[in-house]
């Protein structure tokens, strides 16, 4: 019984693992998106690309939000699972129990981990974008 316990946790352990690696993963591919835009307008001085790139620095922060959402759900089916007065069934990976509190949507849009990025991102190239328009 102990060694299913063991192989549970093992089981939530990898999801979180995966969970933060997405999240790793959605961060590089906004830099990498914004980037190439960025390069777009500097090769041909069309501003609408700084404000195009705010379109998938918005989707990605949302994608990864929900992956940061994902990764606390199963973290707190983790931490059940260990407690011996919580009484989770063997290999349960029902983690329909966790949408208060911590585990909101909201709390993980406006995490630190994700809102500091985004935010940073965002901003910059809304203030880059129209001092490019007062440029021109």
């Amino acid at each position: 019984m102990e060694h299913d316990k063991s192989k549970h946790l093992e089981f939530i352990q990898n999801i979180i693992n995966r969970m933060n690696t997405n999240s790793f993963q959605i961060k590089g591919w906004m830099i990498t998106i914004v980037s190439a835009l960025l390069a777009l307008y500097a090769s041909s001085n069309n501003y609408v690309y700084v404000f195009v790139a705010i379109v998938p620095t918005l989707i990605f922060w949302f994608i990864d939000s929900y992956y940061l959402q994902q990764e606390r759900r199963f973290r707190g089916l983790y931490e059940d699972v260990i407690k011996p007065e919580k009484n989770i069934p063997v290999f349960s990976m029902d983690i329909s129990d966790y949408k208060q509190g911590r585990y909101k949507y909201c709390r993980s849009l406006f995490s630190p981990t994700t809102a500091i990025l985004y935010l940073i991102v965002a901003c910059s190239l809304i203030v880059g974008g129209l001092v490019i328009i007062k440029v021109y």
